[in-house]
């Protein structure tokens, strides 16, 4: 006579089964949003109508909803966020006037940047910025290929590789990058 355990519930191995479900449950949701996720239509297909189809309502909702936003789309930004570090900020904007305003200068003559803005202000707590470097690009394409067209510029200005190395370690000395953020503008209609 064979004695069997009574089966327990091994309590790994139940939450292995609810970390599993959990990823499944996360791996739909994630497509169903992907799905969902309205697309900007390009000039040539804003022309005619998004196509329909009886599966795809809600992407076609999704669509329709884009084009008549509540703004106009513009130009585009990239914003660096700067933490200078204690009394280094007078030596962080005096390093920016000679390079990063030379370079700014040279890219708007070359018509690879619309303009450019520097913000300060105060720190809200310890880990916040204080600085603000703020690019502005004509449009999302202006990317496209846009290290090769600086390239010739930071050259001119900054010089070779080894003196760029150098000054980016100097640069660390006086302030922290504390994160970049490509924004559009808009205008509200």
């Amino acid at each position: 006579m064979t004695h069997s355990k009574p089966q327990t519930k091994d309590p790994m191995n139940i939450t292995r089964k609810l970390i599993a479900v959990a990823a499944i449950l996360l791996s739909a949701t994630s497509l169903c949003f992907a799905q969902a996720s309205p697309t900007r239509p390009s000039s040539a297909a804003s022309a005619s109508p998004p196509a329909t189809s009886a599966t795809s309502s809600s992407t076609t909702t999704s669509t329709t909803s884009t084009v008549s936003a509540p703004y106009t789309e513009g130009t585009v930004w990239a914003i660096t966020m700067v933490k200078t570090k204690a009394g280094m900020s007078d030596d962080y904007i005096k390093g920016l006037a000679k390079t990063y305003k030379a370079a700014m200068e040279e890219e708007k003559k070359a018509n690879l940047v619309v303009s450019y803005k520097i913000l300060m202000g105060e720190s809200s707590n310890e880990a916040d910025f204080n600085m603000l470097l703020m690019v502005e690009y004509k449009n999302m394409a202006a990317f496209d290929g846009l290290r090769e067209k600086m390239e010739p510029i930071a050259q001119k200005i900054l010089g070779g590789e080894d003196d760029r190395r150098q000054a980016a370690v100097k640069r660390s000395e006086v302030r922290e990058i504390l994160g970049n953020k490509v924004m559009r503008e808009i205008t509200l209609k």
